[in-house]
């Protein structure tokens, strides 16, 4: 007789870009696989960056905790930056650092939720946010964010799911999947339905250095008092191509943080010494390094967005932006995980199904296009155009 496992882990299913790369037949054919499953930047972080953190590797003290909220210059550099890219008012006790961007949404969601309650969540989600949410036992409620004639969620819909035990609304801008990058009013109206309902939103952007245009995402954080009514989540893995340096931070009260605190405690106690220096040095010297890789993805989502284009191909392009496309396959008679593994096994392009994303998204699949060179967007379409018959 052996040991039982918690069922309310047990009950969730496996991580989804691990099952994916699984249906790929390697050396079948003679040309390049298209590797378009997950959002990892197909360039290496800075030079400068790497001769910074190899200098650093030699600094005494870094190999020691720093505390749990991350480095005070860390911390005031994010706040400083968050400013000025918001035009709004942030300072460094609303910002805590954490491991990566899927660990501040981890922790806020336990700090703000129990089991029982409920979180508005748009579809199509990213799902390591849904797979969390049903760990705690918290109820993942759906409104739709992409429908016929729809690109992004609406705040109606929330407010019919509200109840007594919603705890927040949960949005994802730029968004992942579809790409989609909600106008400020939309996001405006989100905060004030949050602030009117005495709930939280949470707002995932990871992606908002991809944002097009400078001005800023939101006004959120020049609203007085937002401290009470918004947490904001980001990250420094896909802008400065530091995936594996596990960096990101939650922005929120210092009421919420002082939750938070203990959460992270128990977890990692505190981000590595090491990457919270590498993202500090990020912030404070790379920014025209940064711009220069956004206007390259830029390119190559215009690149994408033509390629689209072609004559004959029945795929359509649903919704892109920053680093994705959500595409509707032609296929009545598949279901979008059996299109997924087609296109991986027979035509070299490995993508994942929108049922991945969320009930209703049989239709859709998601191209995450970070790892594609521009040149490659007509393959891309060449690929589809083939598995179409």
């Amino acid at each position: 007789m052996t040991y039982a496992v918690n069922p309310a882990i047990h009950r969730i299913e496996a991580p989804p870009i691990m099952e994916a790369q699984g249906w790929l037949r390697h050396g079948l054919r003679n040309r390049k696989t298209l590797m378009l499953s997950q959002a990892v930047p197909s360039w290496r972080a800075a030079e400068d960056l790497n001769a910074e953190v190899a200098r650093l590797a030699h600094e005494p003290g870094i190999d020691l905790y720093t505390d749990i909220f991350g480095l005070p210059a860390l911390r005031e550099a994010i706040a400083r930056h968050f400013s000025e890219d918001y035009a709004g008012t942030v300072a460094a006790e609303n910002v805590c650092v954490t491991q990566g961007c899927n660990q501040a949404f981890s922790a806020a969601m336990m700090a703000i939720a129990t089991a029982g309650d409920n979180v508005i969540v748009p579809v199509p989600y990213f799902f390591n946010h849904t797979m969390w949410l049903g760990m705690l036992g918290i109820e993942a409620r759906f409104i739709p964010a992409v429908a016929e004639g729809l690109s992004h969620p609406r705040p109606e819909d929330a407010a019919k799911l509200i109840d007594e035990r919603t705890r927040a609304i949960v949005l994802c801008s730029p968004n992942n999947p579809t790409g989609a990058i909600y106008p400020p009013d939309v996001i405006a109206s989100f905060f004030a339905l949050a602030r009117s309902r005495g709930i939280a939103l949470v707002m995932d952007e990871t992606y908002k250095d991809f944002r097009e245009g400078e001005a800023p995402a939101h006004p959120l954080f020049a609203e007085p008092g937002w401290e009470e009514s918004f947490i904001h989540l980001y990250s420094f893995s896909k802008a400065y191509a530091m995936t594996g340096y596990r960096i990101g931070a939650i922005t929120a009260s210092p009421r919420v943080l002082g939750e938070v605190e203990k959460i992270l405690d128990c977890l990692a106690i505190c981000p590595a010494h090491i990457s919270q220096r590498a993202a500090l040095f990020a912030l404070t010297a790379l920014e025209g390094w940064k711009k220069g890789k956004i206007a390259m993805m830029n390119g190559r989502l215009e690149a994408l967005r033509q390629a689209f284009g072609r004559a004959g191909l029945r795929y359509e392009l649903v919704s892109s932006g920053a680093l994705f496309a959500y595409v509707r396959h032609p296929f009545t008679d598949e279901t979008a995980k059996q299109v997924a593994i087609r296109l991986a096994g027979e035509h070299d392009l490995l993508c994942l199904p929108g049922s991945m994303f969320g009930p209703g998204q049989e239709r859709y699949l998601r191209i995450a296009f970070a790892n594609a060179e521009a040149s490659d967007m007509e393959t891309l379409v060449d690929r589809l155009l083939e598995s179409q018959g």
